[in-house]
């Protein structure tokens, strides 16, 4: 027997953050999570297309276009530890 109801997805974590979403299309959006609901529908503020670096504003994406999302400043994060890495183990 199915549940009778679902739970959305929890993106508490995430608000107030940057995240980069991959669209269908092939098309890229950065901007920061001011909202949800329990269908993926997402607001981002600031938002911006990576592909021309056009400003989009404030938009809101239709959860069944979002094929996968990532924490910008956790990218941020790792690029610079993997260039203090490469700093500190110059190659010979």
């Amino acid at each position: 027997m199915a549940p009778k109801f679902q739970k959305g997805p929890d993106l508490k974590r995430f608000m107030d953050k940057k995240l980069k979403f991959n669209l269908n299309g092939n098309r890229k959006v950065i901007g920061t999570l001011r909202g949800y609901d329990a269908f993926l529908n997402v607001v981002l503020e600031e938002a911006i297309l990576v592909e021309t670096q056009e400003s989009l504003g404030t938009i809101v994406v239709r959860g069944n276009s979002i094929i996968h999302f990532e924490g910008v400043d956790r990218l941020a994060a790792a690029a610079a530890a993997a260039a203090a890495a490469a700093a500190a183990n110059p190659a010979s």
